[in-house]
């Protein structure tokens, strides 16, 4: 690595994952590119950061590829997190689920090849396993996928691979295991289940779990997240590049589990928590039952370690929820 400050691209930075990525970048000392359409980000995500002098923000959307090449201009890494989320939401409305996630991915792509970006990190997602029982995932053996959104999330990682090959250049995919943490957005229709249950029990109403709560996911705290994301940026071992990685924490927790251990850490704030019941409702159409990572090839080529267990990454996003949204 050179001396001269590097340059970080970080699309959908006033989002949940990428505004936590801006602060910890900026902490590192790069300067850091914020692009975001405020269609899912959030302004106040990202405020504190606009007076900072190595920081800066474009209001752009990737599907226009004007803004792409502005923003990846002079770039040395592009964090690539801007995407429509959510299996719902691109049950609801595949075409701008598609879009977004594929044409704009493929915009960004485009950027950072003309403009000749050093490394191109992307974030992908568990959701391209698809049908696959095998547990726990492995990233070479995935299923069909269950829903547009895992179909956009595949492409993403199709493109990248023949980016790689054809153009030549490093791109690294970053399957994300349901993310949770600090500033992850409890409002909306699609709303992520830990922090939108939070809110639920904060106001003592019952939340709703879909299915019998047996379903089980490796939820993974934000802090491991930002672990890969700067082991992908900067990794100098050519074996780990141009290829995907599992990001979790490796080990899964039901449904049930996950809101047992919500009330309890919820109740220590305020002890009538402990009084809420919880609704069972039918399975979510396109739901995986069970989601549980192997993240043996990213301790391997990446030297990944996880700090946050489940556990300890709960209570400190409740720590914070509590802190911010009384």
């Amino acid at each position: 690595m050179s001396n001269t400050i590097q340059k970080i691209l970080i699309t959908g930075g006033a989002g949940f994952i990428g505004s936590n990525l801006c602060d910890y970048f900026i902490k590192k000392g790069y300067y850091v590119t914020c692009l975001d359409n405020f269609a899912t980000g959030h302004r106040h995500n990202i405020e504190h950061l606009l007076s900072h002098e190595k920081f800066d923000l474009i209001e752009g959307d990737i599907r226009d590829l004007e803004t792409c090449l502005k923003a990846t201009k002079e770039k040395d890494f592009v964090l690539h997190q801007a995407a429509l989320g959510s299996v719902p939401r691109s049950i609801q409305n595949p075409i701008t689920s598609n879009e977004v996630n594929v044409t704009g991915f493929l915009n960004m792509l485009v950027a950072s090849r003309d403009n000749q970006v050093k490394r191109f990190v992307y974030a992908a997602s568990s959701s391209t396993y698809g049908d696959s029982e095998a547990l726990p995932k492995v990233e070479e053996v995935i299923g069909k996928p269950l829903s547009p959104y895992a179909i956009t999330k595949y492409v993403n990682e199709l493109y990248a691979d023949v980016f790689s090959k054809t153009y030549g250049l490093e791109t690294i995919g970053l399957r994300y295991f349901n993310v949770f943490g600090r500033r992850q957005d409890p409002n909306g229709a699609y709303a992520a289940v830990i922090p939108k249950f939070v809110m639920q029990f904060m106001r003592h109403e019952s939340p709703v779990i879909n299915g019998d709560g047996t379903y089980s996911r490796d939820f993974t705290y934000i802090d491991n997240v930002i672990q890969m994301n700067e082991l992908a940026m900067t990794t100098q071992n050519n074996e780990a590049l141009n290829t995907v990685y599992n990001t979790a924490f490796g080990d899964r927790v039901t449904l049930n589990e996950m809101v047992n251990l919500l009330k309890e850490n919820l109740s220590k704030h305020d002890a009538s928590i402990a009084e809420v019941s919880i609704v069972y409702g039918v399975n979510r159409v396109g739901d995986i039952p069970h989601s549980l990572a192997s993240i043996e090839k990213a301790k391997r080529l990446l030297n990944y370690n996880p700090k946050y267990s489940f556990s300890l990454g709960l209570q400190e996003a409740v720590k914070w929820y509590w802190e911010n949204l009384k």
